[in-house]
C-alpha cells in the first residue's frame, strides 16, 4: 500500500468556492472562504485540484451518512440488483429498502445524497478550471505544460463525477467552468450530456501524462483516462471504439500473475491491477472522514472483531452462482439455483448448532474471497460462526461480505481507533480485470470469439491460482475453476462473459448498471426475486419497470431549480 505524499496533500487541501451563498446545489455556502486573490497562484490552484480529487471517496464532510454516494456504489450498483441485500434489519434505513425493492421516490435521502455529493465534485472541478484559466490569462504562475495537465486532471475527474450521476439519474443538467452562477439556475436537464462527458474524458486521454504525476498513486494518468473512455463508449455499444482503448490499457500485462486477493488487502492494494482508485486513509489525528466512509455500514456485526454495522450482505443467489459443474465451469443457464446451497438458514435447535459446511460442494474459489459463510475461515478473524456476526439472518440471509473488510491484524494501523468499520482500504473504481472483461465483451459483439475466449480464460486461470480456504490442512470445499475449451456461439460467449463479470466483480458496484445496459435487468431481477423471495420473503415480488433503469431526480433539487429541472418519467 502506498499512502504517499499525494494523499497527505489531499488531506491538507482547502476547497475554493467563489459562488454566492444560496440553497441551490450549484451554490455552496463555503466555510473559511478565501478570496480569489489569495488562491490565484500555483499553490492555490494545485490545492483546488486536490480538493476536487477529495470527492472521489463520495464524502463531502464527516463520516456517517455518506452511504449512497460511496465510490463502491454498493447501494445502487449491487443492492438494487441481484448480488446483495441492504442487510441489517428491515426497519433500519428504510429508504434503502425502497432502493432494493425498486420503489424509490423523489424524497428518498439516498438519491439526494448521491446528487449533492457528485455535483459538489463537479463544482470543485469547475472552480479549479476557472482559476487555471485566469492564471493563464494573467500572471501565469503555472507553466503551460503543467496547466495542460491540471486541465486534463480536472476534466477527467469532472467526467467521472458526471458519469456516476448519469448512470443513476440519466437526465441531469450540465454546468461547467463557463457557466455563471446566475445561468446555472436556468440550466435544464432536458439535453443529453453524454457527449460532454466523452469530450472531457477524451481531453484527459489526449493530455494526461503516461505515468502518475510525481509517482503519486491515486492521480489520474493516460491509462486511467483511456480505460474510462473505453467504458463510456461501451455503454453506447460503440465496441469498435472501445476495444482498441481496452487493448492499449491491457498491453502486455499478464493478469494471471496478479493475485486476486491483493486488490482487497489494505497493504497490497496499490498493485499492478489498480487503474482508477479512490484513495483512503486514516487522518493523522485518528479521525476517519478520509477513510472508506461509504462502505462503513458493511462492517460485520455482533461478536465479530468489527462489531458494527451489519449492512451489505451478499444474496443467496450470488452464492449459488459460484457453483461449478464437473468441468469446472459455471452454470450459464441459471440451473445453479437447482438444489440451492445448504446454509443454516431456517434451521433450529441441534440441527442449527450441529450444522457443518458441505466440503464436497464444487465451487469457484472466488466465492470464499467475496462472501463469508458459516464454517469457512474469514480473513484472520477465525471461522465464520454464522448468525453471531449477522444482524438478522431471517431478513437478509446468512452471508456477509469480505471485499470491504480488512484483517484484524491491520486494525491498529489502518482503522479508526474503536471504530474498526472505518478503514483505510481503497476502492477500485476500475481495475484491470474489469478492463479485460470489457474487452471480452467488445470482442464478442465484434465477432472475434477466439479473442473473447482468451480474455475470459485469463481471468479464470488467475482464479484457479487462489489459495484454497482450509481447516486443519483440508480444503473446506471442492474448489474448481477451469478455462472454457471454446465458445461455440455468440450467444454462449455473451453469456459466459456476463457471468464472468458477475463472478469476478461481485460486490464491487457494477452489477445493476451492467444489467441495465445489457437490456436484461427486467428478466434477471424478477427471476432473482422469485428465487430469493422463496427463501427470504422480504424480497419476493420485485418488479422492474421501464423507469427503474434510472432513479428519480431528488424533489428538493427540482424545487430549488424553480422548475428548470424535470422529473424522470415514471416518478411524477
Amino acid at each position: 500500500m502506498k499512502k504517499n505524499s499525494f494523499y497527505k496533500l489531499v488531506l491538507a487541501a482547502f476547497v475554493v468556492v467563489f459562488s454566492a451563498c444560496g440553497k441551490d446545489f450549484l451554490e455552496k455556502n463555503p466555510q473559511g472562504e478565501l478570496s480569489e486573490e489569495q488562491v490565484l497562484n500555483s499553490e492555490g490552484i494545485e490545492a483546488s485540484l486536490l480538493g476536487a480529487y477529495g470527492i472521489l471517496n463520495g464524502n463531502v464532510s464527516g463520516t456517517w451518512g455518506n452511504y449512497s454516494s460511496a465510490p463502491s456504489q454498493w447501494l445502487f450498483g449491487e443492492v438494487a440488483a441481484d448480488n446483495a441485500h441492504k442487510g441489517s434489519e428491515e426497519t433500519d434505513q428504510p429508504n434503502m429498502n425502497l432502493i432494493e425493492l425498486l420503489l424509490p421516490n423523489p424524497a428518498n435521502d439516498n438519491v439526494s445524497q448521491m446528487w449533492q455529493v457528485y455535483y459538489e465534485g463537479v463544482l470543485r472541478c469547475n472552480n479549479t478550471l476557472k482559476l487555471l484559466m485566469k492564471d493563464q490569462e494573467g500572471s501565469k504562475t503555472i507553466t503551460a505544460e503543467r496547466a495542460t495537465q491540471i486541465e486534463a486532471e480536472a476534466r477527467m475527474l469532472r467526467g467521472h463525477y458526471y458519469f456516476f450521476l448519469w448512470r443513476v439519474f440519466k437526465n441531469i443538467p450540465w454546468v461547467d467552468e463557463n457557466t455563471s452562477v446566475e445561468d446555472a439556475k436556468l440550466v435544464t436537464n432536458e439535453s443529453d450530456i453524454y457527449p460532454n462527458i466523452i469530450e472531457d474524458v477524451k481531453f484527459a486521454a489526449d493530455n494526461l501524462p503516461d505515468s502518475k504525476i510525481n509517482d503519486q498513486s491515486g492521480r489520474m494518468d493516460r491509462m486511467t483516462a483511456k480505460a474510462y473512455l473505453g467504458k463510456i463508449y461501451l455503454y453506447q455499444q460503440k465496441y469498435d471504439l472501445a476495444l482498441p482503448l481496452f487493448q492499449e490499457v491491457i498491453g502486455s500485462k499478464d493478469i494471471t500473475s496478479m493475485a486476486f486477493e491483493d486488490n482487497f488487502n489494505v497493504e497490497t492494494e496499490d498493485g499492478p491491477e489498480a487503474i482508477m482508485v479512490s484513495k483512503h486513509a486514516i487522518n493523522p489525528d485518528g479521525s476517519g472522514d478520509n477513510a472508506n466512509v461509504g462502505d462503513m455500514l458493511a462492517g460485520l456485526y455482533g461478536t465479530s472483531p468489527v462489531g458494527c454495522c451489519g449492512f451489505y450482505q451478499p444474496s443467496i443467489d450470488l452464492v449459488n452462482a459460484y457453483k461449478v459443474n464437473a468441468s469446472g465451469l459455471p452454470y450459464l443457464d441459471g440451473s445453479y439455483r437447482d438444489s440451492p446451497y445448504k446454509s443454516d438458514l431456517g434451521l433450529t435447535g441441534t440441527a442449527k448448532s450441529n450444522y457443518q459446511v458441505d466440503k464436497t460442494l464444487r465451487i469457484d474459489p472466488r466465492l470464499d474471497y467475496t462472501v463469508g459463510r458459516r464454517g469457512v475461515p474469514y480473513l484472520d478473524y477465525g471461522v465464520m460462526p454464522g448468525d453471531a456476526w449477522i444482524r438478522m439472518a431471517t431478513y437478509a440471509g446468512p452471508f456477509v461480505g469480505i471485499k470491504t473488510m480488512i484483517k484484524q491484524s491491520q486494525f491498529a494501523s489502518f482503522a479508526v481507533p474503536g471504530q474498526n468499520y472505518l478503514t483505510a482500504l481503497d476502492v477500485n473504481i476500475i481495475r484491470l480485470a474489469d478492463v479485460v472483461l470489457m474487452a471480452a465483451e467488445c470482442a464478442v459483439e465484434l465477432g472475434d470469439l477466439d479473442a473473447a475466449l482468451d480474455y475470459v480464460n485469463s481471468i479464470r486461470l488467475r482464479a484457479a491460482n487462489l489459495p484454497h480456504k482450509q481447516i486443519d490442512g483440508a480444503d473446506i470445499a471442492a474448489y474448481d475453476v477451469k478455462p472454457y475449451p471454446s465458445f461455440s456461439s455468440t450467444d454462449y460467449a455473451r453469456n459466459a462473459v456476463r457471468m464472468e463479470r458477475r463472478l469476478e466483480l461481485a460486490m464491487e458496484g457494477h452489477r445493476f448498471y451492467d444489467l441495465v445496459r445489457w437490456g436484461i435487468a427486467k428478466q434477471t431481477i424478477e427471476s432473482y426475486s422469485t428465487f430469493e423471495g422463496g427463501l427470504l420473503p422480504a424480497f419476493k415480488g420485485v418488479t422492474f419497470n421501464t423507469h427503474n433503469a434510472y432513479f428519480p431526480i431528488p424533489q428538493i433539487e427540482i424545487d430549488r431549480s424553480g422548475g428548470a429541472l424535470k422529473q424522470n418519467d415514471g416518478y411524477n
